[in-house]
């Protein structure tokens, strides 16, 4: 017998539930990101760019890209209302160019220009 689907949605930052739909406990966090980054709804003033932009939240804990549902231990098991929501954070990807930039400018702002006479 097949794999028991597992009911999901993902709440974005403004309460909007998107992608609900029915998984397989085998699909990978990195496989459900994606299907959240086609199906973000166009019309969202923050909307991520690629996957690396995207956090998944269960139970308080951020998901890894290379872990299955089930290895993320996600199941319905007794839940009432019979699927399971999951937050959904856009965090956009730092560039290594904006971090040398911002320790440049905090070497700058550190340095002191006190003389004491």
């Amino acid at each position: 017998m097949g794999e028991e689907l597992i009911e999901l949605k993902f709440r974005i930052y403004d309460g909007t539930d998107i992608a609900h739909s029915t998984y397989a406990p085998s699909m990978t966090v990195a496989n459900l990101k994606q299907k959240i980054v086609a199906e973000w709804p166009r019309d969202k003033t923050i909307a991520p760019k690629s996957v690396k932009d995207l956090k998944l939240i269960h139970a308080g804990k951020v998901l890894e890209n290379n872990k299955t549902l089930a290895d993320s231990r996600i199941t319905i098991g007794d839940l009432p209302v019979g699927f399971i929501i999951m937050h959904v954070v856009v965090q956009p990807a730092t560039g290594k160019n904006k971090t040398e930039k911002s320790k440049e400018e905090m070497q700058k702002l550190n340095s002191c220009g006190c003389v004491i006479l």
